[in-house]
C-alpha cells in the first residue's frame, strides 16, 4: 500500500459514464504517483441497469456503504428506459442531500486551442466559476400532485429556501471570489417575480457583503445574467446561484466554453463530515454511448477537482495543464470539438503528458 492511500467509491453509472470514468481514474492515479500517493477504487454497479434488474437505482443501504469513503466519483446517470426523475431522485439527489454536499462547484473556461461559439472571444474572455446551492431551493423535493389523471390535475412544486442554506453558499462564494484575482461576485436572483425566496436571497447577500469589502458584488436577474454570459462574459468571474439557476447557467457556461464534454463538476461538503462527489456534468449521452467517441476531458477534469479536494493541489494542476497542453496542440479532437479522435485517443494524449 502507498504511504497515503485514498479510498474512492466509483459509480460509473450509465451510458458514456462507463466510457469516461476509467480515463478519469487513470489520470488521477498518474498525477499523484510521483508523490507516492495511491488509490483504492471500489466500484458499485448502480444506475439505470441496476434499477431495471432490481427496482432500485442503488442498494437499500447504499448511502451507508458510501459514508466512509474519502470521496465518490460518479460517471453519469440516466437511460431512456428509466424516467429522469427516477434516476435523479433515487441516486444523485439522495447522495447530495444526505451527505450535505451543499456546494456544487462548476468551472466554466474556454481552454486554449478550443473554438467557442462566441465570435471574437478567447480564453481571456471566458473564465468563470459557478457556486451553485446544491441541497435545497427548487430541488428540495417538496410538492404534490392532486387529482391525477383528471382534467383538474394540479402539480405543485415548492422551492425551499432557508437563511442558513443561503448564507452558507453565499459565504462560500464570497470567500472563493476573495481568493481569485478579479474579486468579482455575481449573484443570480429573480426577486422582481419571486417575492419570497429571492427577496430572502438578496437580503442574505446584502447582509454578508460588508464582511468582504475586497469583493465587488453585483446582483443580476437570472435572465439578464444569462444574456451577459453571452454578450459580455469577460465581465463575470464567480457566479452564485440557487439550485435551479445554477444548473441552467452552468449548462450555458459549458456551451460557450466549447462543449458540454469539457465541463467538470464537484459536489462538496466543505466541513468534510461526509464524502464529496465529483462528476462531469454532461450526463449519460445515450445517443453516442458505446461508440467510443465521448470526450473524456470533463471526467478527467472532475478527477482533478477531486485531487484538489483531497489536498493534492499540485497534482490537480498537473492534470489541468495536461488537458490544456493537449487542446492547445490542436491535433487531438473528439467529435464534439470538431475532430475525429476517439475517447481512447484523447485519453492517451492526456496521460502521455502526465
Amino acid at each position: 500500500m502507498s504511504p497515503t492511500t485514498h479510498r474512492i467509491a466509483v459509480i460509473a453509472g450509465d451510458g458514456i459514464g462507463r466510457e469516461v470514468t476509467p480515463p478519469a481514474l487513470a489520470a488521477a492515479a498518474a498525477a499523484v504517483r510521483p508523490q507516492g500517493i495511491g488509490f483504492e477504487f471500489v466500484e458499485f454497479p448502480w444506475g439505470c441497469d441496476h434499477y431495471l434488474k432490481t427496482g432500485r437505482m442503488m442498494d437499500a443501504d447504499g448511502l451507508d456503504q458510501l459514508r466512509h469513503f474519502d470521496a465518490i466519483y460518479l460517471g453519469a446517470i440516466g437511460a431512456p428506459a428509466v424516467p429522469d426523475h427516477v434516476s435523479i431522485w433515487e441516486l444523485i439527489l439522495p447522495i447530495r442531500q444526505r451527505f450535505d454536499q451543499y456546494v456544487n462547484l462548476r468551472p466554466m473556461r474556454l481552454l486554449p486551442g478550443v473554438t467557442g461559439p462566441l465570435a471574437g472571444r478567447g480564453p481571456a474572455d471566458i473564465d468563470m466559476i459557478c457556486v451553485r446551492e446544491n441541497s435545497e431551493g427548487e430541488y428540495a423535493g417538496a410538492g404534490r400532485i392532486d387529482h391525477p389523471g383528471t382534467p383538474d390535475e394540479r402539480a405543485e412544486q415548492t422551492g425551499v429556501f432557508t437563511r442558513r442554506g443561503i448564507e452558507r453558499i453565499v459565504r462560500y462564494a464570497f470567500e472563493l471570489a476573495a481568493r481569485r484575482p478579479r474579486r468579482l461576485l455575481a449573484s443570480a436572483t429573480k426577486s422582481n417575480a419571486l417575492q419570497y425566496s429571492m427577496v430572502l436571497w438578496d437580503e442574505v447577500v446584502a447582509g454578508l457583503q460588508p464582511e468582504y469589502p475586497a469583493v465587488t458584488v453585483q446582483k443580476y436577474h437570472v435572465d439578464a445574467l444569462a444574456a451577459r454570459m453571452v454578450t459580455n462574459p469577460g465581465s463575470l468571474d464567480v457566479i452564485v446561484g440557487s439550485n435551479l439557476f445554477g444548473d441552467i447557467l452552468t449548462d450555458l457556461g459549458a456551451a460557450i466554453s466549447g462543449s458540454l464534454g469539457l465541463a467538470p463538476g464537484a459536489n462538496i461538503n466543505p466541513e468534510r463530515r461526509f464524502p464529496s462527489m465529483f462528476e462531469p456534468i454532461h450526463g449519460s449521452a445515450p445517443d453516442i454511448a458505446g461508440k467510443g467517441i465521448a470526450n473524456p476531458i470533463g471526467a478527467i477534469w472532475a478527477a482533478a477537482l477531486m485531487l484538489d479536494h483531497l489536498g493534492h493541489g499540485e497534482a490537480s494542476q498537473r492534470i489541468v495543464r495536461a488537458i490544456e497542453g493537449v487542446l492547445a496542440g490542436g491535433r487531438v479532437r473528439t467529435p464534439d470539438l470538431g475532430g475525429t479522435a476517439k475517447t481512447a485517443d484523447m485519453t492517451g494524449a492526456i496521460l502521455g503528458r502526465l
